[in-house]
C-alpha cells in the first residue's frame, strides 16, 4: 500500500461520511507544475472555476496562477471576493440585461458567444474598460464525448468562420476557443492548425488569445514541451498574449470522496449500498461515463470478492461501478474514491433528499479541517 493511500485511509477514519477530502500538498504540486509552464512559455494560466470552486484554497491558487475564469455572474462574484488580486475573465453563451452591469464591474475580460451578443452588450463593456473577445468554433472535434464536445454538429458554443464575413471587429481585442476535454498537447496542436487556417487572418489584429480548458497538463506523460512550443509560436507569429484556463489540471488527483457501506444486497450479485451517490455526488460518473478508482480495490474479479457500488437513492441507474477486494466488505466500512476534487462539489445535488458531503482540507502539516458541513436546511433552502 502506498504512503498516500495509508494517509488518506487514516484521515478518512476520523471524518464523517460522505466527505470530500482535498489534499493541500497534492493541490500545490499541480499548481507548481502549472506555474513552471507559465514561466517557460510566457503565458497566463487561469483557474476554470466550473471544475473546482473550493474558495478555501483560492489564496493558495493565487500564489501560482494569474486569476480565474467564470461561466456566469455567481462564479465571477466568488472570484472577485476570494481572489481579488487575480484577473477575472468570463464567458457565457448569453448574457442578460439584469446581470451584465454587475459582470462588467468585476470582470475585465468579457468573451461573447455571438456577434449578436457583442452588438448588444459590447459598447457597455468597452465603456467599463473591459477587454472584449469572441469565442470561435473551429468545427474540429478531437474527442469522442459528444456531451463535452463544443465542436459537435449543431453546437451552440462559438462563432464559426463563415459568420465573420462582413462583420466589424472594431473593439474586439481577443479570440477564445475551448474544444478539448481531458486531452494532451497533441489535440491542441491539431486544433491550432485549423484555427490558424480559418481564423489566422484575424489574429494579427488581436492582442490576446485564450486557448480554453481541457488541457490535462498535470497528468503524467503530458507533452509539456509541445505545449510550450505551441504557445511560443502564437506569441511570436501574432504578437499575442496567451491564456489557458484549465480546471481539471489544477486539482487533478488532489481530492477524494470518503463513503460508508450502509448495506450489502445479494440479488444475483453482491451490491454494496453507500452513503455516496453517483447521481448526487459524482455526476460525471453517469454523464461521462467513467469508473472512478477506489483505494485498495481491483477490477471486477481481480481480487477474491467483487461488489457493485450503488448510491442510496431510488434511481436504478445510480451505479458507481464494480470493484473487487481481498476481503469481504462489512457494513460501516469506509470506501475512498480517488480524483474527486474536480466536477464533484461544483455539480453535486440533493436529489432524493441526499445529504451533501462535508468538505475537508488535509493541510500540509497533516492537520485536518472540516471546512464545510451541510444539513437539512441546505436541502430545504433550495426549495420552496
Amino acid at each position: 500500500m502506498s504512503a498516500l493511500n495509508k494517509t488518506i485511509i487514516a484521515v478518512a477514519q476520523k471524518l464523517p461520511t460522505p466527505c470530500y477530502i482535498i489534499s493541500e500538498n497534492l493541490l500545490e504540486k499541480n499548481l507548481q507544475q502549472l506555474s513552471i509552464i507559465q514561466k517557460k512559455a510566457g503565458c497566463k494560466i487561469l483557474l476554470a472555476q466550473k471544475a473546482f470552486s473550493m474558495f478555501y484554497f483560492y489564496p493558495l491558487i493565487a500564489k501560482y496562477l494569474r486569476g480565474t475564469t467564470s461561466s456566469g455572474l455567481y462564479e465571477a462574484k466568488l472570484a472577485n471576493e476570494y481572489m481579488p488580486t487575480g484577473e477575472n475573465h468570463i464567458f457565457s453563451p448569453a448574457y442578460t440585461e439584469k446581470d451584465f452591469p454587475e459582470i462588467i464591474s468585476i470582470c475585465k475580460h468579457i468573451v461573447f458567444n455571438s456577434f449578436s451578443q457583442w452588438k448588444r452588450f459590447g459598447k457597455e463593456a468597452l465603456a467599463a474598460g473591459c477587454k472584449c473577445g469572441l469565442r470561435i468554433n473551429p468545427r474540429f472535434s478531437t474527442q469522442e464525448h459528444a456531451i463535452y464536445d463544443p465542436c459537435s454538429p449543431g453546437s451552440r458554443l462559438g462563432i464559426t468562420a463563415d459568420k465573420f464575413s462582413g462583420e466589424s471587429l472594431k473593439g474586439i481585442s481577443g479570440i477564445h476557443f475551448h474544444t478539448l476535454c481531458e486531452q494532451g498537447a497533441e489535440a491542441l496542436e491539431a486544433t491550432l492548425a485549423v484555427v490558424e487556417k480559418d481564423f489566422g487572418k484575424y489574429l494579427y489584429d488581436m492582442k490576446w488569445i485564450n486557448l480554453g480548458g481541457g488541457h490535462l497538463i498535470t497528468r503524467q506523460g503530458y507533452n509539456t514541451e509541445l505545449l510550450i512550443e505551441l504557445i511560443k509560436h502564437l506569441r511570436d507569429k501574432y504578437d499575442l498574449e496567451v491564456y489557458l484556463e484549465p480546471g481539471e489540471a489544477v486539482a487533478l488527483d488532489a481530492g477524494f470522496l470518503s463513503a460508508s457501506v450502509l448495506e450489502i444486497i445479494d440479488n444475483d450479485s453482491h451490491t454494496a449500498i453507500l452513503d455516496a451517490s453517483a447521481a448526487c455526488h459524482m455526476p460525471d460518473v453517469i454523464e461521462m461515463p467513467y469508473r472512478p478508482n477506489v483505494v485498495n480495490s481491483g477490477k471486477p474479479g481481480e481480487k477474491a470478492f467483487t461488489y457493485t457500488f450503488g448510491g442510496d437513492t431510488c434511481l436504478a441507474g445510480d451505479i458507481i461501478g464494480e470493484y473487487s477486494f481481498d476481503n469481504p466488505l462489512a457494513v460501516g466500512e469506509k470506501i475512498i474514491f480517488c480524483d474527486m476534487a474536480i466536477y464533484s462539489m461544483v455539480k453535486n445535488n440533493t436529489f432524493n433528499g441526499m445529504a451533501l458531503p462535508s468538505i475537508a482540507a488535509l493541510k500540509k502539516n497533516g492537520q485536518i479541517e472540516i471546512v464545510k458541513s451541510f444539513n437539512y436546511n441546505d436541502f430545504k433552502n433550495r426549495l420552496s
